[in-house]
């Protein structure tokens, strides 16, 4: 009998009392041990069940966008009463298990869709990408910067974009140079689009693929490069200047006790949007935690120059003034602040106005100095 009571209490998705463990569980796209996106997530889930002793947590890695649906399925007989969805992909097959199970709490990670209860969630790089992309322009001897992608989504080309814009203000005539391996974890592809933008010529790298393989390849010709959602610098001490690191146990925490309080339930999820970025401590940009820059690259950066307001001053000190603008609870700077075009030349964010977060969430179209195909580019 008390069985069936807590059961129908979970599926209503009533607070359970406080001997009771809040079950949530994640379902990851990689495998935990990729060293990128999985594994950065499943260090967040651990913090998450180290700080919050209710709570118990579960996981399945390596599960195709396409078969999610039976994953959660799994999840919710085991009794998961939060569901933590962590690739973009995911997001239609959500969607339906939430109509199937309207007293279970789902997030989804990437996602711009919602529901009673669906909320959303991302941890966003763009102004750390911006910094590091003011690094890759002093660095950069060639002018070209090379880019390896995994999908064409908003998602990735508003990090890309921000990538090349930060590169442009120091170098206005480099160009970024994308190669797209549409896959999250392709080692395979990885080395051989890093290897194809190497004899294009690009002398600095930074990337979106789940391992750190981007890095291990563009250091045996020597080429610099920037870590993504995980410390990287151990994997080419003398090449890594910098990277985009992740705290997503920032998010985990914050939902889940807003969970255990009662504050979400799963009837009022529907403009529940996380986008937390510096000033949230959800990111970080570093060769490893609390390293900003790899001290190894400092006086190169200090050496090199860049104009700001027709002043010339060191890219190394407009990093950290910017970085410091940035982490403030009011941002003083916004990379996508206009005027924006694109590379055709279109006005994407006109003069004194900050891009909104639906055009950071939907964003389409390529920035100045983007080289290679853009899948969705708006004509």
């Amino acid at each position: 009998m008390q069985r069936l009571v807590l059961g129908v209490l979970a599926a209503l998705g009533l607070a359970l009392g406080q001997g009771d463990k809040l079950k949530a569980c994640f379902i990851y796209v990689g495998p935990v041990g990729d060293a990128g996106w999985t594994y950065a997530h499943d260090v967040g889930r651990k913090k998450a069940e180290a700080a919050l002793p209710w709570l118990e947590t579960r996981y399945v890695e390596s599960v195709p966008e396409a078969q999610v649906v039976p994953v959660i399925d799994r999840f919710v007989r085991e009794g998961c009463r939060v569901i933590f969805a962590t690739s973009f992909g995911y997001m239609d097959g959500v969607l339906e298990a939430a109509k199937k199970y309207p007293g279970v709490i789902f997030a989804h990670a990437t996602g711009v869709k919602r529901a009673p209860n669906v909320a959303t969630y991302m941890a966003d790089f763009y102004q750390v990408y911006y910094l590091n992309g003011l690094a890759a322009g002093a660095l950069s001897k060639t002018g070209k910067v090379g880019y390896v992608a995994a999908f064409p989504i908003p998602e990735v080309k508003r990090h890309i974009n921000a990538f090349a814009l930060g590169v442009r203000a120091v170098r206005p005539d480099a160009q970024v140079l994308v190669r797209w391996i549409n896959a999250w974890y392709d080692p395979a592809k990885a080395r051989e689009a890093t290897e194809a933008l190497l004899a294009q010529g690009a002398d600095v790298f930074a990337f979106t693929e789940d391992t750190p393989t981007v890095i291990q390849t563009a250091a045996r010709k020597g080429a610099y490069s920037f870590g993504h959602y995980t410390p990287m610098l151990k994997f080419a001490l003398d090449h890594v200047v910098s990277g985009q690191i992740v705290h997503w146990e920032v998010i985990y925490i914050d939902f889940l006790k807003k969970v255990k309080e009662g504050v979400y339930t799963p009837k009022n999820l529907e403009n529940v949007d996380y986008f937390w970025l510096l000033q949230h401590g959800a990111v970080e940009m570093g060769a490893d935690y609390g390293v900003p820059i790899n001290p190894k690259h400092v006086p190169l950066l200090k050496a090199a120059q860049m104009s700001v307001e027709g002043k010339k001053v060191p890219v190394y000190d407009r990093i950290m003034s910017l970085l410091g603008a940035m982490k403030r609870p009011n941002p003083t700077f916004d990379p996508f602040t206009g005027p924006i075009k694109d590379r055709k030349g279109v006005v994407r964010i006109p003069a004194g106005r900050k891009a909104t977060l639906n055009e950071l969430l939907t964003m389409e179209w390529a920035a100045p100095g983007v080289v290679g195909d853009w899948p969705g580019e708006p004509r």
